[in-house]
């Protein structure tokens, strides 16, 4: 066999000036141009002088030393300094797990076909990163592979999530009726416990600095035999890979098309230290080892199955994977299909893609500029998620109807982004979290104008009392400066405010409503204390208040800031159903006596609180709290509201007392309550606090500032229908 000059790639022979090897190999050598030897014997030294023996030395074979696999035309030169130190670089790079992203290409997705293992997110030390290094040094995440299961895998952590209550708040969330496969309540289970307990496990988690939240969803779900077995085999790799046991609970959902797991990890390993996890390890390791197990039980994914799964994905309306592919492929928007004869395999694939493109093309984001050559439009991808997203949102809003009984047209979804611009009042038929692993809600809303409508990233403590069929208004946030605000502003003297002289000038004026001079003052000292938790009035004693010269300015937009997103009221708690039968002052009611039937749609909602008006006025007249006069009009009792609410109140009043075993007195308006707050009960006429002294209790009118104070004793004076609350007294402070 003769020498060759370069370093061969394979191992082969040269026989007769043919190379002998692999079909790749042979065209390495014939794009390299690389000069070939047949085999022989080595030459003989010359026999004679002159033009024989010149030519006897052209053809001998000189070899120039160099460094191994270095070209001739560099070869012995010395590396620069800089080539060593990017050569230290790139073995640093490796050894701690991180790797230079691409230009152009986003971190941790694949840049020409190989896998970019370390995506630079989250943290980069921590529990995970050997396995993450591991991976690095290897081919790469093998889930990317072809044949591997696909899994969708979510995570998030959330901060002092126990303290927060938000640990609790979602865990009664993913245990919500209907998750289960039987459509009942969602079971919890653990490592151990098919019926894990709850509380306990919030209680382990309180005071952990972070909670980890995850969702699991494998793409052939339907066909593991046991979601449960399957999270447990999952969680226990994860234990391995990350050094420590975990303390977790679960829950598998199947109230979606594609059943998955919700997975809560409290933040603290087995030595009871914070658990801290490798960022790539959470973005790819979980579900690098989720495929696996899938791949392990239903085997690799076969050529057949992949294709029909991708088939049904051509006419979708969402980000496909073939979009995503071809994204990756294009070359400043542009890719070229055309047929290539001698590509047999790729054809198929070529099909497919063509036939995407044209279901793009229709949809106006791509364009044929000649036979097989198409641009990708700019906005292909933004598009199709938000296509994706309100195809999800549509389908949830038809299953909350479906499930409530009612049919709805489409074409009368109304799906809001940020709060709405004008009110929106109808009946809750569905609650849930805008994001499983956030605390955010969406509500939807099927309104008394025809229409209904989504409305996601509502404060659940907006909505804690609203249940499904309660009747709420939703409106755009309050960017408007306040009253109050103004008349702080107006009564402050070189920026102090008294409330003392507040009230000497409204005694005055005499325009406070009732005369409740000392109410119309506390309820502006209300709002200051209110601004001081804010950093925007500063109390100074009892009676001042120091605040800046753009009060106003700074108030309106701390308003605007809170209320960012949607104003709600929750007007009844109480369906329609029960509204019509009830006793105390309804929502029906207020409509009764007020605004009527005249902004009611002859359709949906708005038909059904028609008719329900109309039961309940003649429920009133049942009970003679109304009167049908002669020429049809119905004329209603004087101070109804307060009639029905005072008679609610009694009933329940009683009620309750018989539980308690104390007994119930009715506080008159104007009257001083005092006592200890120890609960609430929702009532059709609004939400009533319970104040107990040693020998009595009494309901009164709730308002969202005194739930701070439950157990505590608390003080306040009956106006109106209302209380000013006075909190703190002790201190000499009023909320």
């Amino acid at each position: 066999m003769g020498p060759i000059r370069r370093a061969s790639p394979c191992l082969h022979t040269v026989w007769g000036g043919t190379v002998a090897g692999p079909p790749w190999c042979r065209e390495v050598w014939k794009s390299q141009n690389i000069r070939r030897f047949s085999r022989h014997s080595w030459p003989k030294p010359p026999i004679s002088s002159g033009s024989a023996a010149m030519r006897e030395d052209d053809n001998r074979f000189r070899p120039k030393p160099g460094r191994v696999r270095s070209s001739g035309g560099k070869a012995g030169q010395a590396k620069s300094f800089l080539s060593k130190v990017r050569k230290v670089t790139r073995q640093q790079q490796a050894a701690t797990g991180r790797s230079r992203s691409v230009k152009g290409i986003d971190p941790g997705r694949p840049a020409h076909g190989k896998s970019v293992v370390a995506s630079g997110r989250g943290v980069q030390r921590g529990r995970g990163a050997a396995f993450v290094r591991a991976r690095n040094l290897s081919n790469g995440w093998s889930h990317r592979q072809p044949g591997n299961r696909r899994v969708i895998v979510k995570s998030r952590s959330v901060r002092g999530a126990g303290k927060s209550g938000k640990a609790a708040a979602h865990l009664r969330y993913i245990q919500r009726d209907g998750t289960s496969r039987d459509g009942e309540r969602g079971q919890l289970y653990s490592a151990t416990d098919d019926r894990a307990d709850g509380d306990a496990f919030l209680d382990r988690g309180n005071d952990d600095r972070h909670q980890f939240r995850f969702i699991v969803s494998p793409e052939d779900a339907a066909d593991l035999a046991y979601l449960t077995g399957y999270t447990r085999e999952l969680m226990g790799r994860l234990e391995t890979d990350l050094g420590t046991k975990l303390d977790w609970v679960a829950v598998n959902h199947h109230n979606t098309g594609h059943p998955h797991v919700h997975v809560i990890v409290n933040g603290r390993d087995e030595l009871g230290e914070d658990l801290v996890i490798n960022g790539d390890y959470l973005a790819n390791g979980i579900r690098e080892r989720a495929s696996e197990l899938a791949t392990l039980e239903l085997g690799p994914v076969t050529e057949i199955e992949q294709r029909r799964k991708l088939m049904a994905e051509i006419d979708q309306d969402w980000l496909t994977r073939i979009d995503r592919a071809m994204i990756a492929e294009a070359e400043d928007r542009f890719i070229d299909l055309r047929h290539e004869p001698g590509d047999l395999r790729g054809q198929s694939d070529r099909t497919m893609r063509l036939r995407r493109l044209g279901k793009l093309g229709d949809m106006g984001l791509a364009t044929e500029h000649t036979p097989g050559v198409w641009e990708l439009s700019e906005r292909l991808e933004p598009t199709l998620r938000e296509m994706g997203e309100r195809g999800d949102i549509i389908r949830t809003m038809q299953k909350a109807l479906r499930a409530d009984g009612a049919e709805r047209d489409p074409m009368n979804f109304q799906i809001h982004d940020a709060a709405p611009a004008t009110p929106v009042l109808g009946r809750v038929i569905d609650k849930h979290l805008s994001d499983e692993l956030g605390e955010n809600l969406t509500l939807v809303v099927d309104g008394i104008d025809g229409r209904t409508h989504h409305v996601s990233g509502i404060d659940p403590a907006r909505v804690e009392d609203a249940r499904i069929g309660s009747v709420i208004e939703i409106g755009p946030s309050d960017r408007t400066g306040r009253p109050s605000d103004h008349a702080i502003a107006g009564m402050a003297e070189d920026g102090i405010y008294r409330s003392s002289r507040h009230l000497e000038h409204a005694r005055f004026e005499g325009r406070v409503p009732n005369g409740d001079y000392e109410g119309f003052v506390d309820a502006h000292v209300r709002r200051l204390e209110a601004l001081r938790r804010a950093g925007i009035a500063e109390r100074i004693d009892r009676d001042q208040w120091r605040i800046p010269e753009d009060f106003e300015a700074r108030a309106a937009a701390h308003d605007a800031g809170s209320n960012a997103r949607v104003n709600i009221r929750v007007l009844s708690t109480f369906d329609l159903e029960r509204q019509i039968g009830s006793d105390g002052a309804t929502w029906l009611d207020r409509r009764l006596v007020g605004v009527g039937v005249s902004d009611l749609s002859s359709s949906g909602f708005g038909n059904q609180v028609h008719e329900a008006m109309a039961r309940r006025r003649e429920a009133l007249i049942d009970h003679g709290d109304a009167v049908r006069q002669s020429d049809g009009h119905v004329a209603y009792r004087r101070n109804l509201i307060a009639t029905l609410q005072e008679r609610e109140v009694a009933r329940v009043g009683e009620e309750v007392a018989a539980k308690k075993a104390l007994p119930f007195r009715a506080a008159a308006d104007g009257e001083t309550v005092s006592g200890t707050f120890t609960g609430a009960v929702q009532l059709s006429s609004g939400k009533f606090a319970i104040v107990e002294k040693s020998h009595e209790f009494t309901l009164v009118p709730w308002r969202p500032v005194i739930d701070r104070q439950l157990g505590h004793e608390v003080s306040g004076i009956v106006r109106g229908g209302s209380v000013s609350w006075q909190l703190g007294r002790q201190k000499g402070l009023e909320i």
